[in-house]
């Protein structure tokens, strides 16, 4: 298609006269006669950056800088699953008999509740603010991946309501009507509220101490504390042989979150290493304030999940669990420990050992071939 000259110059930029407009995002010239010219420069590894980077396109994949998003998505790669492949007909069953305390349906609701909008929610924050302010073509990658597995999820929480037959409208609709669900929704959703703006930019100070409030929000609280109290409740189930195929499925999502988790603690410090400006001390402050309140916030998921206690599982064990994990994250991003608790469900370190999150894979998932299928070491 040839293009005529008002036309070409509306597309790269280029003046009336024939000077070069500059272009955020062109990086190539128009010579005069119309003809395109080759790049005035090839890209340096060097000059990428995770956010803030006006000097390198940001659709270079080529070459690699931070080889760890890269492996990150090349994980989530190898671990594809889908819900339809876990069979549902021993949960059917066990759902429509009196297997199942009122206290253990009421667990397994509150959680299918939760889970079925927080995971939406997630990928939201994805796809409409973090992808937008991250300039780095590798992150952006594994951004891509992981939009995709919430998706999954989501689609997961669907197809277990709908095998077990349950009623959409409520479980869909805890968020607006069970008030411990609603709180942790809204903390994560005004975190998120400045980030969305089309007006915010990161180019200040404060704007990149935003977006690093709403990583920190979402990948270490939302899917790094908020999440881990549903997995050791529904697995605790599927420890004792009740709701497998609930539970396989949560097995499935607590791997794709592990590596969530890891990629967005990666993406923080990175940040952190690029900009140290950021990390004040009235910022981390801020930071641990967050995390104290988003603990306060799952104590009272947990008591609302747990108000009679199961079968080895009680609230106030849930209150330890949160503090640990929290201790856990903190330090992860460069923070000391806030409570000091122990982990009261050491079986749930042979799932995942919280402190050594990033050898997950290597120790304890074995090689994945079908949700079917799905085996530990």
């Amino acid at each position: 298609m040839v293009l005529a000259g008002d036309q070409l110059r509306a597309r790269t930029g280029q003046g009336p006269s024939g000077h070069r407009r500059p272009v955020r995002g062109i990086s190539f010239q128009v010579r005069r006669g119309g003809d395109w010219s080759v790049p005035q420069a090839r890209i340096r590894v060097e000059d990428k950056r995770l956010i803030n980077c006006e000097s390198v396109d940001v659709n270079q994949l080529m070459p690699l800088k931070y080889r760890w998003a890269w492996e990150h998505y090349l994980n989530g790669c190898a671990n594809n699953w889908l819900p339809s492949e876990v069979p549902m007909g021993p949960d059917i069953a066990t759902w429509r008999s009196d297997r199942l305390t009122a206290a253990e349906r009421l667990l397994i609701m509150r959680n299918l509740g939760f889970f079925a909008t927080a995971e939406s929610l997630v990928a939201n924050n994805i796809i409409l603010a973090i992808f937008r302010h991250v300039t780095n073509a590798e992150c952006r990658q594994y951004l891509l991946r992981q939009a995709f597995e919430e998706a999954v999820h989501t689609h997961a929480f669907h197809y277990i309501v709908e095998s077990l037959g349950l009623d959409e409208g409520e479980v869909f609709n805890m968020y607006r009507e069970i008030p411990a669900i609603t709180a942790k929704d809204e903390f994560e959703m005004a975190i998120t509220t400045d980030v969305l703006r089309p007006s915010f930019s990161t180019e200040t100070c404060a704007g990149a101490q935003r977006l690093l409030e709403d990583l920190i929000g979402y990948y270490v609280i939302m899917e790094g504390l908020f999440f881990y109290s549903g997995f050791a409740m529904i697995l605790s189930l599927h420890r004792r042989n009740l709701m497998t195929g609930i539970g396989e499925q949560f097995q499935y999502i607590l791997r794709d979150e592990t590596i969530h988790l890891n990629f967005g603690i990666d993406l923080i410090n990175g940040i952190k290493e690029e900009q140290p400006a950021l990390w004040t001390p009235d910022f981390q402050g801020h930071v641990r304030d967050l995390m104290r309140h988003a603990v306060d916030l799952e104590i009272a998921y947990a008591r609302d999940a747990l108000p009679e206690g199961v079968l080895g599982l009680r609230a106030d064990m849930f209150q330890q669990y949160a503090q640990h994990i929290a201790d856990r994250r903190l330090e992860r991003i460069g923070l000391r420990a806030e409570y000091g608790a122990g982990n009261p469900f050491p079986w749930m370190s042979e799932t995942i050992d919280l402190g050594k999150e990033k050898n997950f894979f290597e120790s304890r998932v074995t090689e994945y071939r079908s949700a079917a299928d799905l085996r530990w070491d």
